[in-house]
């Protein structure tokens, strides 16, 4: 697939998406918005992705939020009416949002690996991904607070659950203060600390072929569980995934992966 702001290259089973405004420190404009949305139901609808890895060309993995695409707000929204003119910034903000829940969409796994600036909406985005990696000199801020917004596609409804912290969340809202990678890995935000940007692609490559060698359906169905889980109760989730299982237990990849594990071989899965 060809996208104007987002280069795609598929390795095997393993999807790379590169945002690619380097020039622009990755900022993400109206184009990329629209990009990132086409290039994840791509991969949800492509059967040989398996895994997805999201990363950044340049220096940085974005700098969040294009600022031209922020001042261009008033003239999309423009309206003779002021209601209807705020009903337009509405829809706006849900669209934005539903962008970067097609990451959560998705059926397959998504892995970030962030180099660089992950700033104001790169936060938004990174917390709608499965797995998040960092090179040592990757650095996160939720930067609306400087630009006295409130940030409004996802940080202040995701982030407090994956650092389980409501303290620090608001510390990091209400201030913008940069955490840098020891931190983030710290806090929950990022699974690993690489020592080079060329160590973090290759490594989270490497475990996005892991992910990507195992049964597919059964890949697709723990996302499935984990984000109800997620938004769920426990007694919930417990339902929902009997009967999950009762539809798809019986399946190809468990007749293959037991097989193979009696062989003592490597189970290859059909996608």
């Amino acid at each position: 697939m060809q996208f104007e702001t987002i280069r795609t290259q598929l390795d095997g089973h393993v999807a790379t998406l590169t945002l690619n405004r380097p020039e622009k420190a990755n900022a993400m404009n109206w184009q990329m918005w629209q990009d990132i949305r086409s290039a994840m139901q791509w991969a949800d609808a492509t059967p040989e992705v398996r895994a997805v890895v999201l990363r950044g060309e340049g220096k940085h993995f974005t700098s969040g939020i294009d600022l031209n695409m922020m001042l261009g707000l008033q003239e999309r929204i423009k309206d003779d009416c002021s209601g209807r003119s705020r009903e337009k910034l509405r829809a706006l903000i849900l669209e934005l949002q539903d962008t970067l829940t097609s990451l959560e969409k998705c059926r397959k796994p998504v892995l970030a690996a962030i180099h660089g600036g992950c700033v104001g909406g790169g936060i938004d985005l990174i917390t709608c991904t499965d797995m998040r990696y960092a090179s040592a000199d990757a650095y996160f801020t939720v930067k609306e607070i400087d630009i006295g917004m409130v940030a409004d596609v996802g940080t202040l409804q995701r982030l407090p659950k994956l650092v389980g912290n409501q303290g620090l969340v608001r510390e990091l809202a209400f201030t913008g203060r940069k955490v840098d990678a020891q931190e983030a890995q710290a806090i929950g935000l990022v699974n690993k600390v690489f020592d080079s940007k060329e160590a973090l692609f290759s490594g989270v490559h490497e475990m996005a072929e892991l992910v990507a060698a195992k049964s597919p359906l059964s890949v697709r169905g723990i996302k499935e569980m984990l984000n109800y889980s997620r938004d769920h109760t426990v007694a919930d989730g417990l339902n929902y995934i009997a009967t999950w299982n009762a539809a798809m237990l019986m399946s190809h990849d468990l007749n293959t992966a037991m097989m193979a594990s009696m062989a003592k071989q490597t189970p290859v899965f059909k996608d």
